[in-house]
């Protein structure tokens, strides 16, 4: 792919603005603007999209206004998605909750869509999918309304204390409580043995819910390109693994991503033991939020167990252009056949599907 120093891939008439596409792993720019800009999150970072390639093999691509050798004032950040089973697609970003254009002016974000509809009839691409997390970027007439998911934030200015107070005393204060009085451990880090204890839990989850794993190297990767600002969390009852979390820290958010468990040690409190050391720690540091991620509107279960932190419950949803007649997406393999299959699979052959199927379902 080239680099910054491209031509225009959208030429207007007037000659007043173009709209060029840059490589984020390699035009010096983008960590400038992903760290500076309001909207800029953990997705948006170098050690993500750099992840995304290496697991996947997806070509990072991002649209801006901004000429070589200019200041980065914005950009829609892409990922090039080419499946024989899901179809050729751009999307913003695979695997990542949200992922907001780096855009502030209304008349960008116009120029954008029509550079946006050039590349997908060039390159006979299915659709463009944007995940916003803000109100920037709405449905109108050029994106469609693509699915809507809950979406929890929680406010860390109070400190911890306080937050402590205004958890739900059942479910959270009083299984938090428990899992001191049960004497559990808890190990933080990024070392080889906390990652194979997480993804062992991980295959333990991913069973229960009739779905493969992420692929295994999809975590080291996660560790190798963000480093300290990734975080393992395990829970461990007499020597054995109960829950485990895995977290980002992006300026000042953190961002739970990924948790799992073993339903034998499900009555200790291991989760909520995880994540009120998580926020914690992250008071201690100054950091202004928690980022709980997306649950899907039918999973009442996850969307309850966020709402008892006192977490702010909103609506993502997810847009499109053109809005496809059809659509795979990874839900369809809860089906029985795959609910079979990952119930009875080897961990193996349960790992192998991961490895195989994920990258067609970014």
């Amino acid at each position: 792919m080239k680099g910054p120093g491209i031509a225009p891939i959208l030429r207007m008439p007037n000659g007043i603005m173009n709209v060029f596409e840059i490589n984020p792993l390699v035009d010096p720019r983008w960590d400038g603007l992903a760290a500076t800009h309001a909207r800029g999150s953990v997705f948006h970072s170098r050690g993500w999209i750099e992840a995304l390639h290496r697991t996947y093999g997806y070509t990072p691509v991002a649209l801006t206004s901004s000429a070589p050798g200019e200041d980065l004032k914005n950009a829609i950040l892409f990922c090039r998605v080419e499946s024989w089973l899901t179809g050729r697609r751009l999307v913003s970003l695979p695997f990542s909750d949200h992922c907001d254009p780096l855009v502030d002016r209304f008349e960008d974000l116009k120029l954008f869509e029509a550079a946006l509809d050039q590349q997908i009839r060039d390159r006979r691409m299915r659709y463009a999918e944007i995940r916003p997390h803000s109100s920037f970027l709405n449905p109108g007439e050029f994106f469609h309304s693509h699915g809507s998911f809950c979406f929890h934030e929680l406010d860390l200015s109070p400190g911890a204390d306080a937050l402590f107070r205004g958890f739900h005393k059942d479910s959270t204060q009083r299984r938090i409580r428990k899992a001191e009085r049960e004497g559990l451990q808890v190990e933080e880090g990024r070392s080889d043995s906390l990652r194979d204890q997480f993804y062992q839990l991980l295959l333990l989850t991913r069973r229960r819910h009739g779905l493969p794993p992420q692929p295994r190297a999809w975590f080291g990767n996660l560790i190798d390109c963000l480093g300290e600002s990734l975080t393992i969390r395990v829970a461990s009852k007499d020597g054995q693994p109960a829950a485990a979390i895995l977290t980002l820290r992006f300026g000042e958010t953190v961002t739970y991503k990924y948790g799992c468990s073993d339903p034998q040690y499900s009555n200790l409190g291991a989760t909520q033991l995880l994540f009120w050391r998580t926020i914690q720690e992250s008071c201690s540091k100054g950091m202004k939020r928690f980022d709980l991620g997306r649950s899907d509107s039918d999973n009442p279960g996850l969307v309850t167990f966020k709402d008892r932190w006192g977490a702010e419950r909103l609506t993502l949803t997810y847009l499109r252009h053109p809005m496809p007649r059809d659509s795979i997406r990874g839900r369809g393999w809860g089906a029985p056949m795959m609910r079979f299959f990952c119930a009875h699979a080897p961990d193996r052959l349960l790992s192998g599907a991961g490895d195989l199927f994920y990258r067609h379902v970014g």
